[in-house]
Parts: C-alpha cells; structure tokens; sequence
C-alpha cells in the first residue's frame, strides 16, 4: 500500500496521481490533506511516514509546492529516506541506489505528465541490493538506531 499525503499546494497533483493509482489498480491511503486550504505541511508528512515505517503502507508519495519541505519533515521520521525527485532519472536511481522509500513531488515544479512518470517510475523501480549500495543503506539505518534508538 502507499501512502499519500500533500499540503494544500501539492492538493491538485495528488488527486491526479490518485486517478492514476486507482487507473492501475494500486491500493493507497490518503493521510491528507483533503483541501487546498492554506495547512502544515509536517503534519500530513510525518502522520504518513509513520504509517510506513510501522508497516502499514511499504511506500509514500508525497506533494508540496517544491517537495522540500514534505521531504524534510518526512525524513525527521527515523527509518525514512525521502528524495525530491524533478525528473524519472532521479526516481530510478533513488530506489535502485538508495532504496528510497519516499517520492517527495514538488507541484509548482514539475507539471502532472512528467509527474506521474516520476511515479511509474519510482514504483516500478526495486532496489538494486549491489553490495555498494546496501551498504550505504545500512549505514542510514545504523544512524537511525544510534540516533533515534531504532
């Protein structure tokens, strides 16, 4: 399952990306927010990245005006790895490299096209598991538990 979550300048391309989601028969779970009301971004990025991190979703899609700040809050959450992600060479390479576990999408950056290839991409894309790479993986794990103590 994915988990989305937006504030209200990434509300539109979310709903894009749903009809998407629902078009190609993969389940998700909206943490919000749910308007294009004026929202802290935060909020919606931590409630959805603690639903990944406990198991309940497996990845997330996350949308603000720049995808900034939903990757800094998301990535504040320990077992996380948030990427911005402007263009589908980035979204390959940060799941195959960096087993990336969240695409953070800027909507007053890239347009809805380009964007949903962004998606495609990242979730058809697994992890390479190359020796190199997992060790760095490892290496951001063991920073969350001696940090964070998990």
């Amino acid at each position: 399952m994915i988990a989305l979550a937006c504030d209200h300048g990434g509300f539109m391309l979310k709903q894009d990306i749903i009809k998407h989601l629902d078009a190609v028969g993969l389940e998700f779970k909206d943490f919000g927010t749910y308007t294009e009301d004026s929202c802290d971004y935060p909020v919606f990025a931590v409630l959805a990245s603690k639903a990944i991190v406990s198991g309940e979703c497996e990845r997330g899609i996350f949308i603000c005006g720049t995808g900034i700040g939903v990757s800094l809050a998301a990535n504040k959450v320990p077992g996380i790895r948030a990427a911005v992600c402007t263009n589908t060479y980035m979204a390959e390479k940060t799941r195959a490299h960096n087993d990336a576990n969240v695409l953070a999408l800027g909507a007053r950056v890239v347009d809805t096209p380009l964007a949903l290839d962004i998606v495609k991409t990242f979730l058809n894309t697994e992890f390479s598991g190359d020796e190199r790479h997992a060790r760095r993986v490892d290496m951001l794990k063991y920073l969350d538990s001696q940090l964070f103590g998990q």
